[in-house]
């Protein structure tokens, strides 16, 4: 026995250590995931397909309750909530008014496995820990619960200014691409153009007394097939992004490499944030590169005028930043020189700039930006983007 002996029981204590069934085994924790269901306009059916799938679940033994359903007193909204749990909503005094918003600590508290949220865009009230819903909803699957939540096409960032120009509406409401990019799963709410307007005309969405307005405006058929065809678009997109992404995993990594980079061009105009949509839309299309470059001219003092300018450039990089751009800066007294040495730099393939703010004679006497990026590159399709007149 001897030494051999003590090895011995030195491994079969180990070993009835590790036999030991008695001691609790750590549940592997998996992270959990965000369904986005996605519509393109009011009415065609996010809210009601998102209870339907909570109810769904809840009748397969899953633990789902809802956190914020807008009913807006449709019936067939109504009743799809059935017999789920609906987490009672936490009240907000704000100047003397009572506002009702998502109770963020008690689904915390309750801890379902699913959690049901409409209306992800939502702006929450002033004095409530987040600004946004989708932060709360991102708060909420950090914290280990499954969430399925509603979102409308024109309430993403990159499209704002798209969105406006086709329907003439101001979307107020918006949250980053990349929180709809990010989501485990995107889902379309689709009915055809066509059956939406039966359904405001049968008062299913607005009362009747607002749905002929409707149907003149933002429901018109042209702006309805056009919405429909971008979240077509955004969950084809979505689709091939999870599939790219999991043939990489798969695949030998240096066999795929970004094929195009998108290089927006940030002016010290109130057109900067437009050209960054206009950018983070174009980027996600071509699943491209996307750089913010941001060139600094002299400044003689700090008139109204350039301070108003200066915060223009930061809320456009700060946008940026948010829509996911890589955010440059580089200095240089000809800026549309910078330009094209940094495009060529960075191999870039698109340029969007914004539409030149000098007169026909001054640009004949002094030349332009977009002439001396034009001049100076190769092979590079250039975007130049019609201001789009603020409200």
């Amino acid at each position: 026995m001897g030494l051999d002996g003590v090895e011995l029981n030195a491994r079969s204590s180990a070993a009835e250590d590790w036999l030991d069934w008695s001691r609790p085994v750590e549940p592997v924790k998996e992270r959990a995931w965000l369904r986005v269901c996605l519509g393109y306009a009011p009415g065609v059916g996010k809210t009601y397909a998102m209870l339907h799938e909570g109810r769904r679940r809840d009748e397969r033994g899953t633990d789902v309750v809802v956190g914020w359903v807008e009913t807006y007193d449709r019936p067939n909204t109504i009743g799809a909530i059935g017999d789920l749990e609906v987490i009672p909503r936490r009240k907000i005094s704000y100047q003397g008014v009572t506002i009702e918003e998502m109770d963020v600590d008690a689904i915390l508290a309750r801890r379902p496995q699913v959690v049901l949220i409409d209306e992800l865009a939502h702006t929450n009230a002033p004095g409530s820990p987040r600004e946004k819903r989708y932060q709360d909803v991102l708060f909420i699957r950090d914290a280990g619960i499954n969430v399925i939540t509603t979102l409308n096409i024109q309430h993403l960032e990159s499209l704002k200014d798209t969105i406006e120009k086709l329907t003439g509406v101001r979307v107020r409401e918006t949250l980053p691409d990349w929180v709809v990019d990010d989501a485990d799963e995107l889902e379309l709410a689709d009915i055809s153009p066509e059956a939406l307007q039966k359904r405001m005309l049968h008062g299913n969405i607005y009362p009747t007394s607002r749905a002929e307005e409707a149907l003149r405006h933002f429901f018109q058929k042209g702006n309805l097939a056009v919405l429909r065809e971008l979240a077509l678009r955004r969950v084809l997109e979505h689709s091939e992004k999870h599939l790219s992404g999991n043939l990489r995993g798969e695949a030998i990594q240096e066999s795929w490499q970004v094929t195009e980079t998108v290089l927006v061009c940030i002016p010290p105009n109130e057109q900067a944030q437009q050209l960054v949509r206009r950018g983070a839309h174009l980027a996600a299309r071509l699943r491209a590169r996307f750089i913010a470059l941001h060139v600094p001219r002299p400044t003689r003092g700090l008139d109204p005028k350039r301070l108003r300018a200066h915060q223009e450039v930061q809320n456009a990089l700060q946008l940026a930043r948010e829509l996911g751009a890589e955010v440059v800066t580089r200095e240089g007294t000809n800026v549309g020189e910078v330009i094209a040495g940094y495009a060529t730099e960075v191999h870039a393939t698109q340029i969007v700039l914004g539409e030149s703010t000098r007169s026909w004679v001054r640009e004949i006497f002094k030349g332009s930006i977009t002439r001396e990026v034009l001049r100076r590159t190769n092979d590079v399709d250039i975007h130049i983007v019609q201001r789009v007149e603020t409200r």
